[in-house]
């Protein structure tokens, strides 16, 4: 009779939770799905714009800005001289207003009248924008002229009420957003075509056998020597004689899907626990032996007395010492796999299944990409 022992239990779990999965997770990588070129990257030119821009939330029923803060003060009697009110700085001393910057992205392609979400955040010592109306203010792009005007309440996610020293604060109330709060007042046009009559397809994960790829496709699609890959990034596309053609022909380039390769990653988070492996990773054949190793301290603190009474003097003093004892428990290594050629989730599944925590896990990926058996990069955050 062949006596089973905690180990041997172990292993055999193991076995069969990995081997029969195999088949299925190589024949899974086998199919891999074909991807739209508009989810692999965009044309060059097709982007958003920043826009940028200051001003005064007003309505905040004594959580503004203090009289101390004179940009505020400043920013309050040029709104106010525009209304034909001519008043100073210190007349100013209302809590009820605060000054804030707006932030926004302007879509590639924008009419006048179209609405778009503003971000609002407080620039003085406001304790809450909540209730707050943003007066109009205009934003301004990279070339300081004024593309759009924003307006509106203020939407914070949080709030913050205190009396008598008793603070409750959720999220940051000094931070919120207009919803549709900022109008266009310039036209926006995506200029794709460059001036030698080519489009640019830009990928999103640099990678030079997925930009071949997207070459082939297109020239099978339009005819050769439509396109042709610059770099592991840009793929050059002759753009169409008629340009009122333009969109059409870009919204078929966009609906071709081709199967994108890149290269194997292995994303740790090591404040949260999490990995993240695409089903491709692979890992050779390898032993994991792993150990648990608990160290505990344990400080108990005394009192030395003098041992004459009475007496003082610069060298007769009482001291507080410190006995700290240091304790190590290691049980004997437990053997945790002997790990056929598969990939990072698999392993990583017979790993959660031995109870391992996901802290040793992160450890055991980093050694096995250490001892070469691991062919992926590992990107930790």
């Amino acid at each position: 009779m062949v006596k089973t022992t905690p180990l041997l239990r172990r292993l055999a779990l193991l076995a069969c939770l990995v081997l029969p999965a195999l088949p299925a997770m190589q024949a899974a990588r086998a199919a891999q799905a074909d991807v739209r070129l508009k989810d692999l990257g965009r044309f060059l030119g097709w982007r958003d714009n920043m826009l940028v821009g200051y001003g005064i939330v007003t309505g905040l029923s004594g959580s503004g800005d203090t009289p101390r803060n004179q940009a505020t003060r400043q920013a309050m009697t040029n709104l106010l001289s525009q209304f034909d009110l001519n008043l100073t700085q210190d007349e100013l001393q209302s809590r009820n207003a605060a000054m804030v910057m707006i932030t926004a992205s302007l879509p590639p392609t924008a009419n006048v009248g179209d609405k778009f979400d503003i971000n609002v955040t407080s620039m003085g010592d406001a304790r809450s924008l909540s209730g707050g109306t943003l007066i109009m203010t205009p934003l301004h792009g990279p070339d300081r002229r004024v593309y759009a005007l924003a307006q509106g309440p203020v939407s914070v996610g949080g709030y913050r009420y205190d009396a008598n020293g008793n603070l409750r604060m959720k999220n940051h109330p000094t931070a919120g957003t207009v919803p549709e709060g900022a109008t266009v007042e310039v036209p926006v046009t995506a200029k794709l075509v460059n001036r030698d009559g080519y489009l640019s397809f830009v990928l999103k994960d640099a990678d030079a056998t997925t930009a071949e790829r997207i070459a082939a496709q297109i020239n099978r699609a339009l005819g050769d020597g439509t396109a042709r890959s610059v770099d592991a990034s840009t793929v050059r596309i002759r753009a169409p004689l008629d340009d009122g053609g333009l969109n059409g022909y870009v919204a078929r380039i966009e609906t071709l899907a081709v199967t994108p390769d890149q290269r194997s990653r292995v994303v740790i988070n090591e404040r949260s626990g999490t990995v993240v492996a695409g089903g491709d990773t692979h890992i050779e054949p390898i032993t994991i032996s792993h150990g648990d190793i608990k160290v505990s301290v344990d400080t108990q603190y005394n009192a030395s007395q003098p041992g004459l009474i009475g007496i003082s003097g610069p060298n007769v003093r009482s001291l507080v010492v410190g006995n700290s004892e240091l304790s190590v428990d290691e049980p004997g290594q437990t053997v945790a796999a002997s790990f056929p050629r598969g990939s990072v989730g698999e392993l990583v599944q017979a790993l959660k299944a031995s109870r391992i925590s996901t802290r040793d896990v992160i450890s055991i990926l980093e050694a096995i990409r250490a001892a070469g058996a691991l062919h992926a990069d590992i990107i930790v955050q």
